[in-house]
């Protein structure tokens, strides 16, 4: 941990050194990037005026939007820096949290006066942060259901872990299903710490989703997405999944602002079998300790396997957390 501290200081010390000798050279609207194999710098010089709604693309796929009421406490006429350091691999954790930021880059955003000195921010509105994950990633396949040899149902649950051996990091929850035959339409039910129950005089559950096929995606997949504020504090998801009847899926998938969900009491058997993968993400901030801490951060709905959307009230460094969980069980 020492080791990795001085390491982090020198960086730092190069950082400001680089920053110092690239500003002389920038007039306003200018920039310049280096890009190494192990870092990517990005420097911009700016007005303050230009801030709102900005949006800064570092490498690729990373991007950084900037509040429309940005404001800071410097002068509107004072000329500004933006600079962007992007990190491959995001740097390990010092500390034994669940983090999962190493198949993560790591994306930071400064902004300088004139004097090269940072500019405390932190505002109302939330800065949007869009973190690749590492290229190399591997995905794993999705895990078949064999739903149709299992009869007179209510419902097909599955048992999810998300216990978090430190209270201060949090995960988001993604829900992929994948159906076998598209033209077949489901209710999702779930609920956090217990099994969720619904019929005619039962309603205990925490959410509901309607999987119609407009919903697929490119990939014929359905998905479901419960954000890290949800999440905080439960120990596990259980899911229900059942097919909606012909009568269900005319009424209900024909009609989406429909704000109840279909309710049946008999119980069903599944005409098809479906495949499932589920995963965890998460959005971090490097603390002056070098630990991945959570708080204060929003996993967004753009978040999938390739990148993790994060929002953000402060600027530092940053890196989004991405774990495909075991097969559920049944």
């Amino acid at each position: 941990k020492q080791a990795a501290n001085q390491i982090t200081t020198q960086v730092n010390q190069i950082t400001s050194l680089l920053t110092s000798a690239l500003n002389i050279h920038l007039n306003i609207g200018q920039n310049i990037t280096m890009n190494t194999s192990s870092v990517i710098m990005s420097l911009e010089t700016t007005s303050i005026n230009s801030l709102s709604n900005k949006l800064v693309e570092p490498m690729g796929d990373a991007k950084i939007r900037l509040p429309s009421n940005f404001n800071i406490n410097i002068q509107n006429n004072e000329t500004i820096s933006l600079r962007s350091i992007i990190q491959p691999l995001a740097s390990s954790d010092q500390s034994q949290t669940q983090s999962y930021t190493n198949l993560s880059t790591s994306i930071s955003l400064s902004l300088l006066d004139h004097n090269g000195n940072d500019i405390s921010v932190h505002t109302n509105q939330s800065i949007e942060f869009i973190i690749p994950r590492d290229i190399n990633l591997i995905l794993p396949s999705m895990n078949l259901q064999n739903v149709t040899s299992l009869n007179h149902l209510l419902f097909n649950l599955h048992y999810v872990n998300i216990t978090q051996s430190n209270i201060n990091i949090t995960v988001s929850l993604h829900f992929e299903m994948h159906p076998l035959q598209i033209t077949l339409a489901y209710l999702l039910i779930y609920k956090f710490d217990s099994t969720p129950q619904l019929n005619s005089s039962i309603n205990r559950i925490d959410g509901w989703s309607l999987f119609c096929p407009s919903n697929l995606t490119s990939d014929d997949h359905y998905n479901y997405f419960i954000d890290n504020q949800r999440t905080v504090g439960h120990q596990s998801v259980i899911f229900g999944l059942r097919e909606l009847n012909s009568t269900e899926k005319k009424k209900f998938c024909s009609n989406l602002t429909i704000n109840t969900p279909p309710i049946l009491d008999q119980s069903f058997n599944f005409t098809k079998n479906y495949e499932l993968r589920m995963y965890t993400s998460g959005c971090y901030y490097l603390d002056k300790n070098n630990n991945w801490q959570s708080d204060g951060l929003l996993v967004g709905p753009l978040t999938n396997h390739y990148k993790t959307q994060c929002f953000s009230t402060h600027l530092t460094t940053f890196a989004g957390g991405f774990l495909v969980l075991p097969e559920p069980i049944n």
